[in-house]
């Protein structure tokens, strides 16, 4: 197991990995790097940070790199529904249930969207309340609505250079 550190706009973002593919990528309250990425890691873990930079650059809106994310089977597909809502958008956890085929699920969504050990990557940032409401984000809700504003803002700059 690998574990390294990247200082992203948001914060301190520990990274774990095996050999061949991501872990974790868990917030940290930390304002200083203390593990940094060494030529000698994995290759699997530069690239997971060079697409990180790519994604808070706004040149990428989806990852590519290898990754595990262990889990139930209802958490299983609830994170691979998660990778389905499209860069700057969002979508419900009723919408979730659904597209799974557990509409009184909808807690469950939840919870599974809480156990993610994969965020940005898997995009539980794009999940809101049916209301409308930023809810429940492990990385602190100031994080979920910067993510959102971010992916909307470059997704704008996008559209406008058209």
């Amino acid at each position: 197991m690998y574990q390294v550190d990247y200082q992203s706009p948001i914060g301190v973002l520990e990274i774990s990995s095996t050999s061949e593919a991501i872990d974790a990528i868990r917030f940290t309250e930390r304002k200083e790097v203390e593990r940094a990425l060494e030529t000698d890691h994995p290759p699997i873990l530069h690239t997971c940070i060079e697409q990180l930079n790519e994604y808070f650059y706004g040149d990428r809106m989806e990852f590519t790199f290898l990754y595990n994310y262990e889990g139930t089977e209802f958490q299983q597909s609830v994170w691979q529904a998660l990778t389905q809502v499209p860069y700057a958008t969002t979508a419900t956890y009723k919408h979730i249930a659904e597209t799974i085929g557990k509409n009184r699920a909808v807690r469950a969504v939840g919870s599974a969207n809480n156990k993610n050990r994969l965020p940005i990557v898997i995009p539980c940032h794009r999940i809101i309340s049916v209301g409308g409401k930023l809810t429940g984000y492990a990385g602190g809700l100031w994080r979920k609505e910067w993510l959102l504003q971010h992916e909307r803002a470059k997704l704008q700059n996008i559209k406008t250079t058209l």
